[in-house]
């Protein structure tokens, strides 16, 4: 007999409801998030019988502990989307009222009447990989908030400089971490200007850098109301951006080493447009393989599918807008790279769509939808790019 498990995630209790085939409640208790809870809860999922399948809300995050567990422990794992058990839970009579055994009473009922994606234990390169792909994320957003305020900022003083430099590259944020209003470059000198970039290694174009600083600075003579403060704000950015640029790139050189262990590393990235970055991001993103059983289900995970959509007299097939939002730009983003490294095959498929009159995001999304299915038949083949093409 199959029991439908239910589990409303939580970080100190979580909610345990468990119904049979037929819907009958067999368990609806609390469960706390400790080794002797999770433990006490899985005696008394034995002492049910049958087969039970447990469906979980969150996967990840402060549920790592308890899935790890019940995987440990030998028992299914499915993943309920909360939004699903948001929208599933106001069907009911009284969804408005929510708590927690409402919602894992809503996960019993999907794991039992719906076909949703397994949860597999994950190895530690590939729990490494997500973390440092979740970190270097999270850098790439604040240095791109830094940035925007940095160039805010430095408009408000110096506005020749600000649209002069390129403060996404190393040089410039040099520059600002000292001179930075017209005056401190024109009394700073080419000299000086080229001796402070000197300081720091594997800065290119110093020269005609200081050569661009000193031209804004002798066309504004004006120093603004507030311009000590504000330069001293830009320095402090540019520092903090230099910092940043330093740990992203030491957690690309981590997540290249780490896809040299990763058993499908070697194969992700011979695919053209795949680097290090992009190749793990699909990892994290993916995991296991395994939880898809063909191509075309990776591809409705990311969005890519095709579905029919259908309104009264009118249908038609049209791209999903849903899906993991991470794992469609890595698709999207390899075959943009894969277009403009002039890929043979990649770029005679985007022109071919671009002759039938798609534009170029419809032409890039019909490669990024061919791809899924080459992707995901090289890691079942355990073949590189190369030879799958070949033997196709």
């Amino acid at each position: 007999m199959r029991i439908s498990v239910g589990m409303d995630v939580a970080k100190a209790i979580h909610w345990a409801c468990a119904v049979d085939e037929a819907g009958r409640t067999l368990l609806d208790r609390a469960v706390e998030n400790t080794p002797e809870g999770i433990a006490s809860f899985a005696a008394d999922l034995r002492a049910l019988g049958g087969e039970p399948v447990i469906g979980l809300d969150v996967v990840g995050s402060f549920a790592h502990f308890l899935g790890a567990s019940l995987l440990a422990e030998g028992f299914r794992l499915v993943h309920a989307p909360g939004i699903a058990v948001n929208r599933a839970g106001q069907g009911f009579a009284g969804g408005e009222r929510k708590s927690d055994p409402r919602d894992a009473r809503t996960i019993a009922d999907l794991v039992r009447t719906r076909d949703l994606r397994p949860i597999l234990p994950d190895d530690e390169t590939v729990t490494a990989i997500r973390l440092k792909v979740g970190r270097r994320r999270d850098l790439i957003q604040e240095q791109t908030r830094r940035i925007c305020r940095l160039r805010a900022l430095l408009s408000s003083i110096h506005p020749g400089l600000e649209r002069d430099l390129d403060v996404t590259c190393k040089g410039p944020l040099v520059l600002l971490t000292r001179y930075v209003t017209p005056a401190e470059i024109r009394q700073a000198g080419k000299r000086r200007i080229k001796a402070h970039l000197a300081r720091t290694p594997h800065v290119q174009g110093a020269e005609a850098l200081a050569d661009h600083a000193l031209a804004t600075a002798r066309a504004q003579m004006l120093a603004v109301p507030g311009e000590a403060a504000m330069a001293e704000l830009v320095r402090e950015l540019a520092i903090e951006a230099l910092e940043a640029r330093t740990k992203i790139a030491r957690l690309d050189r981590d997540l290249a080493a780490l896809l040299v262990v990763h058993p499908d590393g070697a194969l992700i990235q011979s695919l053209p447009g795949m680097g290090a970055v992009l190749a793990a991001e699909f990892i994290a993103c993916v995991g296991d393989i395994r939880r898809f059983p063909s191509a075309d289900a990776l591809a409705s995970a990311a969005g890519l599918a095709p579905v029919i959509r259908q309104s009264g007299r009118k249908a038609g097939w049209r791209r999903t807008y849903g899906g993991d939002k991470a794992l469609k730009r890595v698709f999207y983003q390899g075959a943009f790279c894969a277009v403009c490294r002039k890929d043979p095959l990649s770029k005679a498929f985007y022109d071919r769509k671009r002759r039938e009159g798609k534009h170029h995001t419809q032409a890039l999304i019909a490669l990024a939808r061919r791809r899924v299915t080459v992707l995901w038949t090289m890691i079942q083949r355990r073949q590189t790019y190369d030879p799958l093409i070949k033997a196709a």
